[in-house]
């Protein structure tokens, strides 16, 4: 059974965050909202466990967070979520800090612009860069992203397959978007159980996003491009997530094109549920930190 204080993050995210993805006014106005009180400065007690230097990249800011002791030279490349359209929280930072710590990694954290300011072409140019910088500085790179980030991930790797780029050698992904046309009749049950997500928001945010490119295109749903190009992938998806039918899909594609692909499934759990305080949260930290030091 879902913990006490899953059941209860579940609660006020339907209260208050749904709204957000109920339609593409709430979207818009949740938007709005979101630029007076944002703010992407990694939370002061962050900052107080950390080495975190900071860089602008294509005139965006990038974080470099590295563990005050105990570094192994492994590197992270973390995309945060957000839907394209909102910034970089401090529940991701808690989530970096850990990883940080636990495996003695320098992470980059790039704060890429966002819709519906920009678009799919300016955020790419940033982050591309960004990705090429982190690979040739580290021998041992993993990519890690959540959500919209996890979304980025996927086709930044497939990018830099095209591009003869260097690839990671390992992904964690945690509640990825991997079709997002949304097409999967599944999704529309899951969407009926999801407390956070909603498929009229969530196409708004891709339409904002996504400039004058097809949803079905590989560079906006990853679940239609070269599968076979990716390191060994750990996902996390939540059964009360509309984009866990996605995962289920996506995972069984990648093995059948040779990738060694693991999905971890948070049953009644919510979207990106590894990055919130609670139990089940814990155990999914531990899988990633085991998955990433083999």
């Amino acid at each position: 059974m879902p913990s006490l204080k899953s059941r209860l993050a579940a609660l006020v995210l339907r209260h208050t965050r749904k709204k957000a993805f109920m339609s593409p006014q709430g979207l818009h106005a949740w938007i709005e909202k979101s630029r007076k009180t944002q703010d992407h400065q990694p939370p002061v007690k962050v900052a107080r466990r950390l080495d975190i230097a900071r860089r602008t990249v294509e005139g965006h800011t990038v974080y470099e967070a590295r563990p005050r002791q105990g570094a192994t030279g492994r590197r992270i490349l973390y995309l945060h979520g957000g839907a394209y359209c909102f910034e970089l929280t401090s529940f991701h930072w808690f989530l970096i800090a850990e990883v940080a710590e636990r495996l003695g990694a320098h992470v980059t954290v790039p704060v890429y612009p966002l819709a519906p300011e920009h678009d799919f072409h300016a955020i790419y140019k940033m982050t591309r860069a960004v990705y090429r910088e982190v690979m040739e500085e580290g021998s041992e790179v993993a990519l890690m992203g959540d959500s919209a980030g996890g979304n980025m991930a996927l086709v930044l790797t497939m990018m830099a397959a095209q591009e003869g780029w260097p690839l990671a050698n390992r992904m964690v992904l945690i509640s990825p978007g991997l079709d997002m046309t949304l097409a999967n009749p599944e999704t529309l049950t899951a969407a009926e159980l999801d407390p956070w997500l909603g498929i009229q928001g969530g196409k708004e945010a891709v339409r904002l996003y996504a400039a004058e490119l097809d949803f079905g295109d590989w560079r906006i749903s990853p679940l239609y491009g070269d599968l076979s190009v990716l390191p060994p992938t750990l996902i996390f998806s939540g059964t009360r997530d509309l984009l866990y039918p996605d995962s289920i899909v996506f995972v069984e594609k990648a093995r059948r094109e040779g990738v060694e692909a693991e999905l971890v499934v948070g049953q009644g759990m919510i979207h990106v549920w590894p990055l919130i305080d609670m139990p089940e949260a814990r155990i999914a930290r531990d899988r990633m930190v085991a998955f990433l030091s083999a």
